[in-house]
This record gives C-alpha cells, structure tokens and sequence, in this order.
C-alpha cells in the first residue's frame, strides 16, 4: 500500500506541474482563435521540434512498440524509428515547409480550410474534417486505454483501468481548455525532455541490473533466436516497407501533426526543426524498443494484453523509479491527446460549426473551440470503456486512414491542373477502399503484385494511397475546374 501510494504521489506531482506550466501560459493567450489554436504561429525551433516529438510519441511508443519488439523483435526500430524518422522528416520538409507557407500568407489555421479555399468548397473542407475527426478518435482512445492499462498495471488494481482514463481524461480536459497551443506546446516541451530522460536512464537501470547491453542481449539470443536475426518472422521486406510508409504518411496527415506546420515562427525555425527530427526520433524508439526486446530474454511473462514495459520496470526497479517511468508514459500519452483534443476541435469548430452558423466572431469560436474540447474528451472516454481492440490495432488502422489524405493533398499543393472533382474521387475512393479492407472480411487486408512475388503482403493503407494518387490525377485531367477554384492562392511560394 505504502508503494502503491508513493507511485501515486509521484504521478499526480507530475500532473500538477503540466498543469502549472499550463495556468501560466493562460495568462498569456490571447481571446481569439489564432492563438488559441495556433499561438499565433510563433513558435521557435525547441518548443516547436519537442511539441511535434511529444504528439506524436504516444502511448504506442511506450506500449505498443516495446510489446511487438518483446512478441517479435527489435527490428520494430527499422520501421519506426530509422525508416519513419527519415520519411516523415522528408515530408515535413515536401508538404509541411509548403503548408506553412500557404497558411501564414492566407491566414489558414486547418487543412480542411487550406484545402476549401483553393478548391472554393465547404463540402470538400467538410469532408477533410469529417475524415480526420473519425480516424482521430481511435487515436485518442488509444492514449486513454494506455493511461488505464498502465496505472492498473502499476498499482496492481489498486487504480482501475476505468479510473485511471478517466482521471488521465479530466486532467487534459481542465489544461488544454484553459492554455490552447501555447500551454500544449509548453507542457509538450516538458514532457518530451522528460519521457527521452526517463527511458534512456531506465535503460541504464535494468542493464546495470543484469551486467550490462552484452548480457542482455546474449540472454535474448538464448530465449529467442530469431529476435537477434534481422527479417523473418513478421517483418517481411514488404511489410517493413509497407508499414513504414503508411505510418510516415499517416503522421504528417494526423491534426495534431498537421497543424503544426502552421505554427513555425519563421522559415528558419521550420526547416532547423524537421532537419533535426530524425535524430530525435532515434533517440527515443531505439532504448523504448529494446527494452521491450530485453524482456523477452529476461523471462518477463507478459500475457496477450499485458504491457511489457510496466513488469519489466517492477522487476528490476525500485517502485519510486517505476513510477517516474511510467510518468514519463503518462507525459506521451497526455502529450499526444492534449494535441489531438486540441486539433480535433479546431476542425469541428472550425470547418464544421463555423461554416453552418454565421456571424461567428473570433472570441466566440475560441469559447466555442473549449467546449469542443470536453466533447470529443468525453465521447472518447466512454467509448475507451469498451476498449475495442488492442492498441496495435487501433493505432494502425487510424494510421492507415490518414495516410489516405496525404498524396491527394500533396498533389494539390503542387499541381494547379488538380480540381476539385479530382480532390473529391482521391480522398473520397482511397477512404472507402481503405474503410472496406479494415471493416469488410472478403476485401483484403494486403496484397501480392505480379512484378513483384517476392515482395507480397502489400498493405490495403499502401495500396489504397496508390489508388487515391491515381483517382486524384486521373479525375483531374479529365475534368475542368469548377466555378470557385483558385490555384493562385498556392502560386509562386515554392518550398525550396
């Protein structure tokens, strides 16, 4: 009881600082939308590389990631770490850098109203947001699940799964609609420096524990073969490929990810940033990884919905140090869904509820953006309750369907000949394709190509990207541009 207490104290302490850090930044933001969504794009290079890092540097990282890693090895780092790190800094770099230069010249503070305004279409900018709202749901749930796991995990049920969600949900309800972007971005900071601390010296911990990364691995090779042999098994050159390319794309297409290509205080801060991001992607998947990795040859028993990481802490660490380490999980996950309650808002508030009532002035849609935020907190805690799937599932399926949107809008960005019954058969065709290989059980989930045998089990997220790339340019040449389209407001701001 006297542990489980101190593991308490030493979360909710925690929590109180962020919300601290959170209460200052209110004091500074300003009663209008821009700021309240975006800071008024000034952020600078660190708080804008860690609040990026912190979004997206979720419960998965901390759970999802080291549980494959234990079930089918390290390699797990390839796909998220190595390859997603480079992809994703390469896209940040091919639409980010060019969004954030459309966005600051126009005043855009979504995609949906990036992408309805070139295109002269509420519908389309409806259909965007409608699109991301539904796949971000998943996602949130996926943090509330990994905070409840984890604190019953910690506390051995003394905290229940329910209550652990639900405090981790009231927690980020109260700081983000008080502080906006400014206090995620800030709270973001300081839980990023702290998860990357926490893991690398819990990988200092367990290692000093067992004699070092040497015997830890010779333990590993002992337990598992396979998991010290690079390929095999699960990762098969397609699904590393597919998986990778499907989560990089999903990432830049996330809201919350998505709307920080808008925040950038200038030119140089956004390209400093995404030139440094794939080293601090590294710095996180590889320890979190292999850790997960370790345990298998450490003989931690972990069931089918256990999470390795919490009984792998409590075996070889003090219950003070466990707690600081998953902590250090509760800022990534509270990192990410402060981000996406955030994001998720701004789209309802600002593509949905802002094109169906007139006359709405900035104050009102910042009033209307907070309550946005205890809506889609709640909805998504009551349907966490149910937990429907394991976090791998849901993270993945919610990846594939942003992933969807990327090359249509990539597309847009660039080529003036793109309209908007283009725009419409991309996001429109790939979403539908994709939601029937996810809910419907005679469309595949991956597929085999004639040119290439060898490389079969081609994810639907990878194949249903191609389909909207051709339906985007296809559709296009073929038809003209409606009345309302202006590609000049995309024109002569190359992102070179």
């Amino acid at each position: 009881m006297a542990e489980t207490g101190l593991q308490l104290g030493i979360i909710v302490g925690y929590l109180l600082l962020a919300l601290g850090v959170g209460l200052v930044a209110y004091r500074l933001t300003d009663r209008t939308a821009e700021d309240y969504f975006l800071a008024s794009r000034t952020l600078g290079t660190v708080v804008l590389l860690f609040t990026t890092f912190a979004t997206l540097l979720s419960a998965f990282t901390f759970f999802g990631g080291p549980n494959i890693a234990y079930s089918a090895g390290p390699e797990w780092i390839l796909v998220m770490g190595l390859m997603d790190g480079v992809l994703f800094g390469i896209l940040w770099y091919v639409i980010g850098y060019k969004q954030w230069l459309v966005g600051k010249a126009n005043g855009y503070v979504t995609l949906g109203e990036m992408l309805g305004d070139r295109f002269g279409s509420r519908r389309l900018r409806a259909l965007v947001a409608g699109v991301s709202l539904f796949w971000l749901f998943p996602y949130v749930m996926l943090q509330q699940q990994g905070a409840g796991t984890a604190l019953a995990a910690l506390t051995d049920g003394a905290v229940p799964y329910w209550l652990g969600a639900g405090g981790i949900t009231l927690f980020m309800i109260v700081y983000v609609a008080l502080s906006g972007m400014r206090g995620v971005a800030w709270t973001d900071t300081l839980q990023g420096l702290f998860m990357l601390g926490m893991v690398w010296a819990a990988v200092a911990w367990i290692l000093s524990a067992v004699g070092g990364p040497g015997a830890a691995t010779a333990e590993l090779a002992g337990a598992a073969p396979g998991h010290v042999t690079l390929g095999g098994g699960l990762y098969t050159p397609a699904y590393v490929l597919s998986t990778a390319v499907s989560i990089a794309f999903g990432v830049t297409m996330f809201p919350q990810v998505n709307q920080r290509f808008f925040v950038a205080g200038s030119k140089k801060v956004l390209k400093r940033t995404f030139a440094l991001w794939p080293v601090l992607v590294i710095l996180l998947f590889v320890p979190a990884f292999m850790l997960g990795a370790w345990a298998q040859g450490l003989g931690i028993a972990a069931g089918e919905d256990a999470n390795v990481l919490p009984l792998l802490l409590n075996e070889y660490t003090p219950a003070w140090f466990a707690a600081l380490v998953i902590a250090g999980a509760m800022a990534a996950m509270m990192s990410s869904s402060d981000s996406m309650l955030l994001s998720g808002s701004s789209y309802l508030t600002r593509d949905v509820y802002r094109q169906a009532v007139a006359g709405v002035t900035d104050r009102r849609e910042a009033l209307v953006g907070r309550l946005g935020v205890v809506v889609i907190a709640l909805v998504s805690f009551v349907a966490s309750l149910f937990q429907p799937g394991t976090l791998i599932e849901i993270g993945d399926t919610a990846f594939g369907g942003f992933a969807q949107l990327a090359l249509p809008v990539l597309v847009a960005l660039y080529w003036p000949g793109t309209t908007r019954t283009g725009m419409y058969a991309g996001v429109g065709g790939s979403q539908l394709f994709y939601l029937a290989s996810v809910f419907l059980p005679f469309v595949p989930a991956s597929y085999v190509f004639p040119l290439a045998p060898g490389l079969g089990g081609w994810s639907a997220s990878v194949v249903g990207m191609a389909l909207g790339l051709v339906l985007t340019v296809g559709v296009s040449t073929v038809t003209g541009h409606a009345a309302g389209e202006d590609a000049a407001v995309y024109r002569g701001r190359s992102a070179d």
